[in-house]
This record gives C-alpha cells, structure tokens and sequence, in this order.
C-alpha cells in the first residue's frame, strides 16, 4: 500500500500552497459527501462505495483481456520509457544526496622538473644576499633537473548552515515521486487502451455477426421473392429492391473487417508486437464481456487521490517549494571545511617515509555581496511555485469533472440500452409477423422489407451501445484512478 504521508499533501507543500495568496484552498476539501450515481437504482450496473479493485480489468471475467494487460504492462514501449525515466530521477535523487557528505578524492602524480636559472628562485637567492661563488652554485642545483613523486588525498565538506543540501535532495525526492506517477499515469493509460480496445475489436466482431445474420436472412428472402416472382405473386421490383437490400448489407462487411484489422493491430501495437502478430488470439469472434453487476467507485473524500496525475501535481508542487528553499539559501554564506594530506619526495624510497608529509587544514568561506541574478532566481522560483500550485488546483478540479462526466455517462448509457433492448424485442416480434405475413401472402413485400430494416437498425444500435458502456465503465475506471496503489 502507498504510505500514508504520500496520502496527504507534505508540509512542504502546504507552505507552497498558502504561499501563493488568499486564494488558494485545498480542491479536495471541497469533494462531494456521496456519488450522485449511487442514487440510480434502475439500471443494471450499480455504482457503490466499495474499494476500487486495482486489477479492475479482471472485473470484465474474460481471460484473453486479463492476458494482454498482463503482456502489455512489461512490453509496451511507453511503460517502459517511463520506467527508465524513474531510474533516471533516481540516479538524479543520488548525485543531490552525495552533497550531504564529505567529498574525498586521492591523487598521485609524478613530474620530472627543471626550474630557471633566471626566474623567481634566483631573485630570492639574490634577497638572500648569498655571496657570487655560492650564488652560482645554488642556482646550479636548483636548476637541475629532478624528479617529484607525490601521493595524497584532499577533502571538502559544505556546512548545510542554511539548507541549501537538504532542500536540494527534498526536491529531488519529489521530482523522483512525480516520475513514479508519470509511470503510474502511462500504465494506467495503456491499461485502459488495452480494455478499451479489446471492447472495441469484440464490438465489432458483434457487428460482424449482426451483418452476416443479415446476409444470411436477406438470401433466404431473396430466394422467396424470385420464387414468388416466378409465380406471378410478386413484380420484379420486388425482386430488384431485395436485391439492393442483400448487396448493402454485404457492402458493409468488408468495412467492418477492415476495422476489425485496424483494432486487432492497435492491440498489438500496445503490446510492442508487429501487424497481425495477434491474429490468431484474436480473429476468432468471442461474446462482449459483460460489465459487472456491482461498481466500486470508493468514498468521494480519497478516491481523487488515487489519481496519478494528482500525485505528480503534488509531488511537482513539493518539488517547486524545496527549489525555492535552494534558491534562499543561496543568499547565505557558505562555509566549507577543506583539508589535504600527501607524501612527497625526490625519490619513490622517500615517498612513504613520515617525514615526507605535508598537510593542510581549515575552513573557506563564501560570502556573496551583491549578486542581482541571486534574487532574480528566488523571485522565479517563487512564481514557479505559485505556477505549480493553480496547476495542483486545476488537477484537482479537472479530475472532479473527468468523474463526473464519466458516471453521468455510464448511468446514461445503461438507461438508453435498455430502451434499446426493448427496442429489438419489439423490432423482431414485428419483423417475425411481418415476415410470416409476407409468406402467406397477406401483406406486401416493403412491409417485410421495412420491418427487416428496422430490426438491422435496432440490433445495430444495441450491439453499439452494449459496446459503448464496457468502453464507457473502462473510462470511468481510468477517471477514478483505477484505484491505484503500490
């Protein structure tokens, strides 16, 4: 489970939203106390306050979908960027963190070295005072030439007085936090274009079905119109207008196969596969998923929260306070510690002997006197703080919204599916009649014509809308964050 502070906005984070004015208030103070949906008692699909299944994809019991978002989450290329995004902000996380402590780095070096006969060491020896002879005789020795071998270490280390260090690796906290959402956010995306578009491709193999019935009953029709023709019960028109009828529906069918293609390699684009590489899996029409009975939608007050654009927002918010604190403390001295051991000598023999040590020790200090671009930096940093706070606000708001469309919209839908389903069952109980009428002669043949159309439209119009609430519950699953959790 995500813990709990990553639950709540971070002290920091409230400083940053109380920073930018008066304005600002917390969204989710203002979330509402129950789902309005929850009060739709005549539809089929009930919204309730249960928790949200993480693995919400499983809700729809069908195996093949339960096995592409499986596939999915560890092949598609967008994941997987994201991913490499995370490591990145961490590998970030650590080189802000390595400010915290001492820097150490050892050295060795060797040099072969001749000084000048006339350059500072002669003016010194000229100070001296030392007489022409030995004069002479100095500076030949000083101006031969030698090796130097040398081998030491220095360290460094900043006083964090001000808390330039510790705002630096909070940011980068946060900045690790809000790639792990941007992760969550791609996976979350792909799973919901894997449902959505399993939904789709199983949809339009429906409609597929629906086309080839069609086909089927306009053939039987058709053969019964010539016959009747032939019998002198019937004008060609007849004959020619269920021709027409019988060569549209077969027109369609080839449309819907080419977008049965379209939607099988959408998934396999998904899935970081080639055209056609799930064919097999796919080509063989299956039955819509059905929506579960029960939806759980969980408490108005935490759900937002599940939302991984939310917590990036949050975690941007985090990340823009802490860079402020940076740029404060940038204002102040700085204080660092500094010290250097090595060995040198003339000869390797030398090198290791104490006397050969040499050393330093002490503190430096960095005193910025006027440095206009300094607060230049504090007066951005802390607009961008401002920005990033109306950007957690608007997040917030947006998501209300997102979840509101998509319960009205799935409520809307459950209800116009079922006129619709009333719809069919009136349209083939007048299609039936009309058709035995037809066949006994009682009635014409644009009648059955007309009532077979209708029942086309009406079968068309509920395999659509059957369609559309799976793909609709799949957005409001997205919408909710798809309860969401590590």
């Amino acid at each position: 489970m995500r813990p709990a502070h990553l639950l709540l906005l971070t002290s920091a984070a409230l400083t940053a939203a109380c920073s930018v004015g008066p304005e600002f208030t917390r969204p989710e103070a203002a979330a509402p106390d129950r789902w309005e949906a929850t009060q739709a008692k005549d539809v089929a699909s009930q919204p309730a306050t249960q928790e949200i299944d993480p693995q919400w994809w499983t809700s729809f019991n069908d195996a093949t979908l339960n096995d592409l978002a499986q596939r999915a989450l560890s092949a598609n290329f967008d994941v997987r960027i994201a991913a490499i995004h995370v490591a990145q902000s961490r590998a970030q996380r650590k080189g802000a963190a390595g400010d915290r402590w001492p820097t150490v780095n050892a050295n060795a070096s060797y040099q072969r070295e001749r000084l000048s006969e006339f350059g500072t060491s002669t003016r010194l020896i000229d100070a001296i005072g030392v007489p022409g002879r030995n004069r002479d005789a100095i500076i030949d020795v000083l101006s031969e030439e030698h090796d130097v071998y040398q081998a030491g270490f220095d360290a460094s280390w900043e006083l964090d007085l001000w808390g330039r260090v510790r705002h630096a690796i909070e940011s980068a906290d946060a900045s690790v936090t809000a790639s792990v959402e941007e992760l969550h956010a791609a996976q979350l995306s792909l799973l919901a274009e894997v449902a959505r578009g399993y939904l789709e491709l199983r949809g339009i193999q429906e409609q597929i079905g629906i086309a080839d019935n069609d086909i089927q009953a306009g053939e039987e029709l058709l053969q019964l119109t010539e016959d009747r023709a032939a019998g002198g019960l019937v004008t060609q028109l007849d004959v020619a207008g269920q021709r027409a009828h019988l060569a549209d529906a077969r027109a369609r069918v080839p449309q819907l196969r080419q977008r049965e293609t379209q939607a099988i390699n959408g998934l396999a684009l998904l899935l970081g596969e080639q055209p056609g590489a799930l064919r097999d899996l796919l080509a063989t029409p299956q039955p819509l998923p059905a929506v579960p009975a029960k939806i759980g939608l969980g408490v108005p007050s935490e759900v937002a929260r599940r939302r991984p654009d939310i917590r990036r927002a949050e975690a941007r918010l985090h990340a823009a306070t802490a860079d402020t604190g940076v740029a404060v403390a940038d204002l102040y001295p700085r204080i660092t510690l500094t010290g250097n051991f090595a060995f040198q000598s003339l000869e390797t023999a030398d090198l290791t002997e104490w006397g050969a040590r040499q050393w330093t020790v002490g503190p430096s200090l960095y005193l910025p006197v006027f440095n206009g671009r300094r607060h230049a930096v504090v007066e951005l940093r802390k607009l961008q703080q401002q920005e990033a706070a109306v950007a957690y606000q608007r997040t917030v708001l947006q998501a209300w919204h997102e979840i509101d469309n998509a319960l009205s919209a799935y409520t809307a839908e459950q209800k116009r599916n079922q006129e619709l389903a009333a719809g069919v069952a009136a349209s083939k109980d007048a299609y039936e009649l009309a058709s035995l009428r037809y066949r006994h002669g009682l009635t014409n043949f644009l009648v059955a014509l007309d009532a077979e159309r209708t029942l086309l439209q009406a079968e068309r119009a509920y395999s659509d809308s059957n369609t559309l609430i799976a793909t609709q519950l799949v957005a409001l699953y997205k919408a909710l964050g798809g309860g969401w959790n590590e």
